[in-house]
């Protein structure tokens, strides 16, 4: 497993199974805001339903198909960030990520989302990252903007949020212009 420290306040670890209650309340505390951009939340019921995501991102991360990691920061989970798989025939990927409420507004995601960029680039040796945000969601923008990714373009009615389709926006970076 993986351990990955970046300042004496954040490290990223992969999700094992003994997180699965710490990830459970997080979720559970945040589920409000959470639900307006993510579409499994009201699958999360219960602690078996984060268990059931951590194993399945161990097989993820078994599969060398990508990973999922807590984001943890003074000690406490704060939230997930990780990889949507990995094309390897053309050396991309697509990060997603989430907060919870009360770690929202301090930088981590930024952070967190610039050692994956190094990660997928100088470890893993892909050409192209994505990110997906919905046209809604200025929080979730702003990382990608404040990373150097381009704006490449929208896709319209690209996911059912529970009563309705959001537009997303296409994030883009490739290796060469990674700063």
């Amino acid at each position: 497993m993986f351990n990955f420290k970046l300042n004496d306040d954040l490290e990223l670890r992969l999700l094992e199974l003994r997180h699965a209650e710490n990830l459970f309340f997080l979720t559970d505390k945040s589920r409000g805001n959470l639900r307006k951009w993510l579409p499994w939340i009201d699958f999360t019921k219960e602690v078996s339903d984060s268990r059931e995501f951590i194993e399945s991102t161990l097989k993820q991360f078994g599969s060398n198909n990508g990973f999922q990691a807590g984001i943890w920061y003074k000690g406490e989970l704060a939230g997930v960030i990780g990889l949507h798989g990995i094309n390897w025939s053309n050396r991309s990927t697509s990060i997603g990520y989430w907060l919870g409420d009360e770690f929202q507004g301090k930088g981590l995601m930024t952070t967190a989302c610039k050692a994956v960029i190094d990660l997928c680039f100088n470890e893993l040796e892909l050409k192209r990252i994505e990110i997906r945000t919905a046209t809604e969601n200025d929080k979730s923008q702003a990382i990608p903007k404040r990373l150097g990714f381009q704006k490449e373009g929208c896709i319209r009615s690209s996911e059912f949020l529970y009563d309705r389709y959001v537009d997303h926006y296409i994030f883009g970076l490739i290796k060469e212009d990674n700063n």
